[in-house]
């Protein structure tokens, strides 16, 4: 009988977005993450067989992980009032944890090079797409709704803007406004 594997994958990828944010994806080696993870390669390469497949393994778990916290979210909200993109901005409450931030803006460059990462980002995308838009009273509405979501989290995550409190509060409300807005509906009165 085998000994007990003792190294956890969660630690290997934390390790491996570790390195990504401090050194840049392109930068990502298995020794690098070994090193950070206090491992051997060999331990790494038993999982993750190359840097590819570490990194879209890292990718994959940022897509798990932003399903739960909206999955979570969720469960507290009326079925009946666009839940899966109302999620989505009660949890978008808070900015980016800046710990992450370095580790997102990394990974979309990544994205962007590399077509099967990129491959997976747009299938994730058509499924939150594709269910906010099952959930909306008004679809339309709610796919604007999640444009200008993802607008604000781009600009955080990217470290391009960021908005103070007050300002960001207000552009929430308004896009919650715009989850149940129908084509030709009034605009948002003034001072909301």
């Amino acid at each position: 009988m085998g000994r007990k594997r003792v190294v956890d994958q969660e630690s290997i990828l934390d390790a491996a977005e570790l390195v990504v944010a401090q050194d840049g994806a392109a930068n990502l080696t298995l020794e690098r993450v070994a090193m950070q993870a206090g491992v051997s390669k060999a331990t790494v390469l038993y999982d993750y067989k190359s840097k590819q497949a570490v990194l879209e393994a890292v990718v994959e778990r940022a897509f798990a992980r932003d399903h739960a916290l909206h999955a979570r979210v969720e469960e507290g909200l009326e079925p009946a009032d666009s839940p899966a993109m109302r999620s989505r901005i009660v949890a978008a409450a808070a900015p980016p944890p800046e710990a992450f931030r370095n580790a997102a803006l990394n990974l979309s460059a990544a994205l962007v090079l590399d077509e099967e990462l990129r491959r997976n980002m747009q299938a994730n995308q058509s499924a939150v797409l594709a269910r906010i838009g099952e959930t909306a009273v008004s679809p339309r509405g709610a796919q604007l709704a999640y444009l200008a979501l993802e607008g604000l989290k781009l600009l955080e995550y990217l470290d391009f803007h960021h908005f103070d409190k007050t300002e960001r509060a207000r552009i929430l409300r308004e896009i919650n406004w715009l989850v149940a807005v129908k084509p030709g509906q009034e605009p948002l009165p003034s001072g909301q």
